[in-house]
């Protein structure tokens, strides 16, 4: 990989996530260019500069992983690695990084954290959530947004391809439904399907199911 890339990447998750006992620049360059380091290792040692080391990540501009379903985790790393997955976080962030993984590689970080315990965030507005609960579980008739629930499970937790939403960060949520809703950057895959579930909608409505889903277990 890149060595000035990384660098960069690392040098500003490391300052958004106050880490200062991890391995060195070389060292992950080196662990991202070797074929035989787990996926388990660098998960502990590379991925959790920014998703933390239970992928329960602290900053918003980094998803949770925790308890994410393999599938998916499986699709969005390959997507990553064959830059079919373009919006902008995306890229900057994670291009370099999937660029040299193994499929063996990347089966393994999804396994890992599939067995990480998600930490949920802390409710801030009762009102909101519950209105976030309503449109996850039953959809907003009036302009055809289908039930959440139906393709991400009723507690939120995904199954095969369909992601697990549960205890992501709210911040990241509604970032990647306006990704869905402006851009064509995510349509491969899931964007096919969530473009028009995110057009349809509003701002208020998003921030809501975005709520909800924050702090859900």
């Amino acid at each position: 990989m890149n060595k000035a890339i990384l660098s960069v990447v690392l040098g500003a998750a490391l300052l958004a996530t106050g880490c200062s006992n991890l391995k060195s620049d070389t060292e992950s360059t080196r662990d991202l260019n070797d074929p035989s380091v787990s996926g388990r290792t660098l998960a502990e040692q590379v991925c959790a500069i920014c998703h933390g080391v239970d992928g329960n990540s602290t900053n918003p501009v980094f998803p949770r992983l925790a308890g994410q379903q393999p599938a998916y985790l499986t699709e969005q790393l390959k997507a990553f690695r064959s830059h079919d997955r373009s919006d902008v976080l995306g890229y900057k962030y994670m291009w370099g990084i999937a660029r040299n993984l193994t499929n063996k590689q990347i089966d393994e970080l999804a396994a890992y954290y599939k067995g990480q315990t998600p930490i949920p965030g802390a409710a801030k507005n009762a009102g909101l959530v519950a209105q976030g609960d309503a449109i996850f579980h039953h959809g907003v008739e009036a302009t055809s947004v289908p039930a959440c629930a139906s393709c991400h499970g009723p507690q939120g937790h995904g199954h095969d391809g369909f992601p697990r939403l549960a205890s992501q960060h709210q911040d990241y949520i509604l970032k990647q439904l306006s990704v869905f809703k402006h851009t064509n950057d995510r349509y491969a895959g899931m964007g096919a399907m969530m473009s028009p579930v995110a057009y349809n909608l509003s701002g208020d409505q998003a921030r809501a199911v975005a709520a909800y889903l924050s702090v859900q277990r």
